[in-house]
């Protein structure tokens, strides 16, 4: 009788030593989860933060584009008045206006083509930050147990 007894406390011992393991070890567990978690929300606003300067970048070069822009097209009309005869050329003769005219075209040209570089960019910065706030919309919806989650829940997850 002693030794069944003994065999039971000392069994029940060992769940009861047992359980605060799988508590620390739960802990523990919860513990690396809210880390892993407030390293991803770092990494997260790391993103955005690189996104925003070189979306700030962009809008800077879309600036000064425009400007160069606007210069350029004020140098083309005086240019083509004077290739007209309609504003006094000075000394230049035809052919150096004809040469400077098609320089000017080139180099609007190629501002275009930049414009249009940096307005993809801009987009893809867009798209980019669209796709952040649905993967973090999503973790937030597959955080919540399943069986909490209405109808409406469950399709808004699967739409996102």
């Amino acid at each position: 009788r002693r030794q069944a007894i003994e065999y039971s406390t000392s069994s029940s011992d060992e769940e009861f030593e047992s359980k605060p393991s799988l508590t620390h070890k739960a802990k523990r567990a919860i513990r690396k989860r809210r880390k892993l978690e407030k390293e991803t929300k770092q990494l997260i606003k790391q993103e955005e933060l690189k996104r925003l300067h070189k979306a700030q970048a962009v809008q800077r070069q879309l600036e000064e584009l425009e400007e160069r822009q606007r210069a350029l097209e004020i140098f083309g009309v005086k240019l083509e008045r004077e290739l007209r005869g309609e504003a006094d050329s000075g000394t230049k003769d035809e052919n150096q206006m004809l040469h400077e005219w098609f320089e000017l075209v080139m180099e609007k040209n190629k501002l275009m083509r930049y414009e249009s570089e940096l307005l993809i960019i801009a987009q893809e910065l867009e798209l980019e930050d669209h796709q952040s706030r649905l993967e973090q919309k999503l973790r937030e919806k597959m955080a919540i147990d399943d069986s909490l989650k209405d109808e409406m829940d469950l399709n808004e997850e699967d739409e996102i």
